[in-house]
């Protein structure tokens, strides 16, 4: 059974609770660095930053409702070839279930990172959270976290959370080393620290946490905001196949797409080191152009933005974890993630496959199972 600690809060806010903890392991010998949200110095921001001195900890800030990257990338690139020392990363669910998709691919390796994570309580879009912070972003965040977990909702100052975080049904994570626990939980007292693995538990024991029991709230809570969050993505799914649901609607879906590619740099499971479209596949001669205006009378440009997306589609659904960085990365506001998260449920669905549900679980299409559509290659078994 997972061990559960208690960590106190009634001397101090929630975040700085969190630093507390977060020095706590930082400081201990076998502990080399902590990658984890931390607010820029230079800019009302909170970026990801590989912290190894604990008094550079002080503007950590994990409850921002600042989402400007998914992590996953950059755990990637950590853990591509031996760091020589542990690190732990702290991570959103969506950070950690792509992660796994990327470890499964070959882009990542587990050996020397501690997964923690936190309760997801949500992030804006890069443009409304600029709207939200002001001028004081440990303020801001403070004021964020304690209106969502007392129930009045992350709906302020006229933006709220991002469709893909609105329609996540993941908001607690189940592939962490480490949780902490905030949903269902008297949080101005204290937060829920577990351990959900060996490497979690050797690395809190030493800190002589008091042990407690699981709050019976804490379940309700999460299986309330599931429900609710689950409804909610069922509206998205249902509204996008229907404005997608002809080549012309798509067309129209994508109009504005300017084959800038940010969907592509953004997507934390799109890891191909050299993409066709930035190719000379797709470096079309000049005269062609012409040929095809001539053809047609009419050409859009730039050309080949649907082709673009339907190829993402086809090589991306099957590792799609929702995480919405493609939306947020659109320069356009094409709502991307709604498209992709649709089409990712049905091709998922298909394989009886949930991306970054188990390491253990082999992306589809890289094995060959004899029960699988048989409807389609009419194979009897």
């Amino acid at each position: 059974m997972a061990k559960i600690w208690k960590f106190r809060t009634k001397d101090q806010t929630l975040s700085g609770s969190l630093q507390q903890l977060l020095r706590s392991i930082l400081e201990m010998e076998e502990i080399s660095a902590i990658l984890v949200p931390r607010r820029l110095p230079m800019k009302n921001m909170v970026m990801p930053m590989l912290v190894s001195d604990p008094q550079q900890l002080d503007g950590v800030d994990p409850l921002s409702p600042a989402f400007p990257m998914n992590t996953a990338k950059i755990v990637s690139r950590l853990t591509r070839k031996p760091m020589g020392g542990k690190v732990v990363v702290v991570l959103r669910p969506c950070e950690i279930r792509a992660f796994v998709e990327l470890v499964k691919l070959k882009q990542g390796h587990t050996d020397e990172i501690v997964i923690m994570a936190i309760d997801c309580l949500g992030a804006y879009k890069n443009s409304d959270y600029f709207k939200f912070v002001g001028t004081d972003v440990k303020a801001s965040t403070q004021r964020f976290y304690q209106s969502v977990l007392s129930g009045r909702g992350a709906a302020l100052d006229n933006v709220d959370l991002a469709e893909a975080c609105k329609s996540c049904e993941y908001p607690v994570a189940s592939h962490a080393d480490i949780l902490i626990g905030l949903y269902g939980v008297t949080t101005d007292d204290h937060f829920i620290v577990q351990a959900l693995t060996p490497a979690g538990e050797a690395i809190l024991t030493p800190l002589n946490l008091r042990g407690t029991q699981m709050p019976p709230e804490r379940q309700k809570a999460i299986d309330d905001l599931i429900a609710a969050r689950t409804a909610y993505r069922d509206q998205m799914f249902a509204r996008t196949a229907e404005a997608t649901a002809s080549l012309e609607k798509l067309t129209t879906y994508l109009a504005n797409c300017v084959n800038c590619y940010n969907c592509r740099v953004a997507c934390p499971v799109c890891y191909c080191k050299e993409c066709v479209f930035v190719t000379d596949v797709f470096n079309h001669e000049p005269a062609q152009y012409l040929r095809w205006a001539a053809r047609k009378g009419v050409i859009k440009m730039p050309t080949d933005t649907i082709f673009y997306h339907i190829t993402r589609l086809a090589h991306m659904s099957t590792a799609c974890v929702g995480c919405g960085q493609c939306s947020n990365a659109c320069p356009n506001d094409i709502p991307v993630m709604e498209l992709f998260r649709t089409v990712a449920a049905r091709t998922q669905k298909g394989f009886n496959y949930e991306a970054g549900r188990s390491l253990e679980e082999k992306p589809p299409l890289s094995e060959f199972r004899e029960n699988e559509f048989n409807e389609v290659v009419g194979i009897s078994v």
